[in-house]
């Protein structure tokens, strides 16, 4: 029996619960996520990270809450208050709400009730997340054009503009999951992943856009240009404090463990075990299939804080450059490519054409690449009309003149 199969007789009070269970197991790996990624970039940069607050610190991102809990809360003057208090909230919910559709284990049974850790299970479950990402950077925007002041406006832009950018090319990235699985419900995307390869060992290219992508759509490091204190102080929470801001911090970190959930239901087989250990999907009752899932997300959160600790902010122009000029276009090669290996195989088509369609590809790319190379080159041999002699007068350097006094007098100081 299917996930769809057995979700769609629970009653309310299960849905209900596990809406309870769901919305726990976030904000505690929110409070797990904060101590982890401190005490891992603190080892890669050769420091202990929190380590008094409890064993191994382990009580340190508690103790984080209650302090902003319990800081004085500000509401900016020239703040319009209730867009103020509304946005942060906006980011909260939508955060949460893309687990409603994601498959956290397989049939188990909860308080005698035959069912599995997935709220809904709809036919454009994957488009639904999407949806409900998109309706998230409303949270960000409205809050940095609330505030009244200019940096979290810029934040709030700048956030905009990268959630449209990232969010095409993520969207591209899963059309040839769409292909291959032939579904868009999340739970038909696991099912399908059974019959043949993990996706991301198949669509490989895709996997490495979407991860890309998921980087930039969540603001981390090195894309996180909305809220670049170098440049715009805190970017468009700046002006928030007390709980206004804990929503925000946990929004960011429940959008990590969310696209780390999508990525993992995508190209990981969801919470199947690894190829070879499938036996130990019957454990508990079928409970040890969530430690599976579990274990991928968390897989994909160390990459987010590897990538903090070693990677420097990216320049902005750079970073929408990436975007639209690389990723987007790589997209799109790579959808024609499988949907025409898709179609050549399931017509059956004789070697000749595979092989005529493996030229074209390679044509293609090769075509793409010396493009590039050229413009890179075009680029490095640019002469800056800035940078050559300037046409007007320029008074001598100190060093200049002590020199031309040393050559005048044969090499004698006065």
């Amino acid at each position: 029996m299917t996930n769809a199969e057995l979700i769609s007789t629970d009653p309310g009070w299960v849905i209900a619960l596990k809406a309870l269970l769901i919305f726990a197991v976030g904000v505690v790996l929110t409070i797990l996520s904060v101590w982890a990624e401190r005490r891992i970039v603190a080892r890669m940069q050769m420091r202990l990270g929190p380590n008094r607050v409890g064993p191994f610190g382990l009580i340190q991102a508690l103790a984080d809450g209650v302090k902003l809990a319990l800081k004085e809360d500000l509401i900016p003057a020239a703040a319009d208050k209730i867009v103020f208090i509304v946005a942060p909230i906006i980011s909260a919910t939508t955060a949460f709400m893309a687990f409603a559709v994601i498959p956290m284990t397989g049939k188990v049974n909860f308080f005698g009730k035959e069912t599995a850790m997935q709220l809904t299970d709809i036919p454009v479950g994957v488009l639904y997340i999407l949806a409900v990402a998109s309706v998230g950077v409303y949270g960000i925007v409205l809050a940095g054009w609330s505030s009244g002041s200019t940096y979290p406006l810029l934040g709030g832009l700048r956030s905009s503009a990268q959630v449209i950018s990232y969010e095409i090319a993520m969207g591209l990235s899963l059309v040839a999951v769409f292909i291959y699985s032939g579904s868009m419900s999340t739970s038909s995307i696991i099912d399908a992943q059974q019959k043949s390869w993990w996706y991301g060992l198949i669509l490989f290219p895709s996997f490495v856009i979407y991860a890309i992508s998921m980087v930039g759509e969540t603001n981390r490091a090195p894309f996180d240009l909305a809220e670049a204190e170098g440049e715009l102080v805190g970017g468009f929470h700046t002006e928030y404090s007390s709980l206004k801001f804990a929503l925000f911090f946990l929004a960011e970190y429940v959008n990590i463990i969310g696209v780390s959930a999508l990525a993992t239901t995508l190209f990981l087989g969801g919470y199947h075990a690894v190829p070879g250990l499938g036996f130990t999907e019957t454990w508990l009752g079928g409970w040890f299939t969530f430690f599976w899932f579990f274990i991928k997300v968390l897989g994909f959160f160390y990459v987010f804080v590897w990538l903090r600790g070693t990677l420097p902010r990216l320049r902005y122009d750079q970073f929408m450059q990436f975007g639209w000029k690389i990723l987007i276009p790589a997209s799109l090669i790579w959808i024609l490519i499988v949907a025409s290996l898709r179609l050549i195989s399931n017509e059956n088509a004789p070697r000749k054409v595979l092989f005529i369609f493996a030229g074209v590809v390679v044509v293609l790319i090769t075509g793409l690449t010396a493009a590039l190379d050229n413009s890179k080159a075009k680029k490095r041999n640019r002469v800056y009309p800035e940078a050559s002699a300037p046409s007007f007068p320029v008074p001598s350097l100190p060093n200049e003149i002590s020199s031309i006094n040393v050559s005048n007098t044969g090499g004698d100081r006065v």
